[in-house]
């Protein structure tokens, strides 16, 4: 599958001359477009909901779009509770699932109406204390073990810190019951960054399995199914994107072979994806400002791993356009490199790309989440910008690139800086 970026050197050029590199761009009519078709895909569930994992992508702009297309979010942190209650997303509509959570934090969640999805059976007794039990509650499960689809392991949820085991999921259901707990929900995320339609339909098979003997030997009211996240996208050139109808035609088997005959045939089912919701529409910008040529052949950018982590953490494969030269050969190899004092500060290794020069714009590809979001500090960089690029062409700033005076806000309560020219 060829990799053609959403912008042009053309549009670039542009922007640039209001917006410097780097930036993270999103392409809003992608971002539509694939909410729609995930809705699409699951109408056959009356009761089907995305909350959008905010921890991806955590942008006002970004889950307002997102809520125009009816999608809920998936929080994980105070702030993000904060960010969606602010954009008037109603409890209902907010999905909170956290681990080793503060008590404030489930203070703040109650405060709003968020469902909360519960990480742990002591964290029953917790929640009572700090916040009380709601009468709709999620629980997280941890099936243990490997993960595997078709002889080949996926995962490994015995070694997750995340989740119920599937004894502490009975005790928990009935301890819950005995609370007041009317309505009950049930989630799992057992493999990450999934490129295979089987995950999904495997997950639904674990989870509705369990459902059915939750309510045969418990009684409780499960209204809700939560597959989270774990669909990913393809990173690489030749790797096969997932197709979300088959996906929901595999949960849908296993939803009329399970539930169905279980008596739960109205149990609406959720997901919380992130990744496969935003991953591919967005871009992070750069230009080259630099070359070098020692023991390999550098090409060094004015990003760096401070803007988006990923290669530099997990050795992840990003795909790379040299903007104007996409027809040119790939006959020059190269390392991609950005300007923390750190040798993994690498978007690419050994990679083969058209003939690059001081000045050129690459596009590190598929950004749109866990890019900007998982940004940092470190060498004192600053956090990039970022822009959408809306349905009509034009291009709107949805976050501004961070300041020293940003960088150096947090001494305000005292004059150590006080020489600095901020302003």
């Amino acid at each position: 599958m060829e990799k053609k970026p959403f912008v042009t050197l053309e549009q670039i050029q542009e922007i640039v001359k209001t917006y410097p590199t780097p930036f993270h761009i999103y392409d809003e009519k992608g971002i539509r477009e694939n909410a729609l078709r995930l809705n699409d895909a699951f109408s056959w569930n009356k009761g089907f909901r995305e909350y959008f994992a905010v921890k991806a992508t955590p942008n006002p702009f970004i889950l307002n779009i997102l809520k125009e297309c009816g999608c809920g979010c998936d929080c994980s942190s105070l702030t993000e509770l904060m960010m969606a209650d602010a954009l008037d997303f109603s409890g209902e509509d907010i999905m909170f699932s956290s681990n080793v959570t503060p008590a404030e934090e489930f203070a703040y969640a109650r405060k709003i109406g968020a469902i909360i999805n519960l990480d742990d059976i002591t964290h029953i007794d917790f929640l009572e204390e700090t916040a009380g039990i709601p009468e709709t509650i999620c629980c997280r499960y941890n099936p243990g073990g490997l993960f595997r689809i078709s002889n080949s392991i996926m995962d490994n949820p015995g070694d997750a810190k995340y989740g119920f085991t599937t004894e502490q999921m009975f005790e928990g259901f009935r301890r819950l019951k005995a609370k007041g707990v009317k309505n009950f929900g049930i989630h799992a995320f057992l493999a990450s960054n999934t490129v295979t339609n089987e995950y999904y339909p495997a997950l639904a098979g674990i989870l509705f399995r369990l459902a059915a003997q939750l309510k045969e030997e418990t009684g409780a009211n499960i209204t809700f199914i939560n597959l989270s996240g774990g669909i990913g996208i393809p990173y690489r050139p030749d790797q096969e994107p997932n197709n979300i109808y088959e996906i929901s035609r595999g949960v849908k088997k296993a939803y009329d072979e399970i539930l169905v005959p279980a008596g739960l045939g109205d149990v609406a089912l959720y997901t919380e994806l992130g990744r496969y919701m935003l991953g591919p529409y967005g871009h992070l910008i750069t230009q080259v400002i630099h070359e070098k040529h020692i023991y390999k052949e550098y090409i060094g950018c004015d990003a760096c791993a401070a803007n988006l982590m990923r290669p530099a953490m997990y050795g992840a494969y990003h795909h790379i356009t040299v903007l104007g030269k996409e027809d040119r050969p790939c006959d020059h190899m190269y390392d991609v490199t950005g300007s923390l004092c750190e040798n993994n500060d690498k978007f690419a290794i050994d990679r083969m790309l058209p003939e690059i020069q001081v000045g050129d714009f690459l596009v590190i590809h598929d950004t749109g989440a866990h890019g900007f979001s998982m940004g940092y500090n470190y060498n004192g960089k600053l956090r990039s910008a970022e822009l959408l690029l809306k349905e009509n062409g034009q291009v709107q700033l949805i976050r501004r690139a961070e300041t020293p005076k940003d960088y150096f806000a947090t001494f305000d309560f005292c004059d150590i800086l006080k020489k600095l020219q901020l302003d």
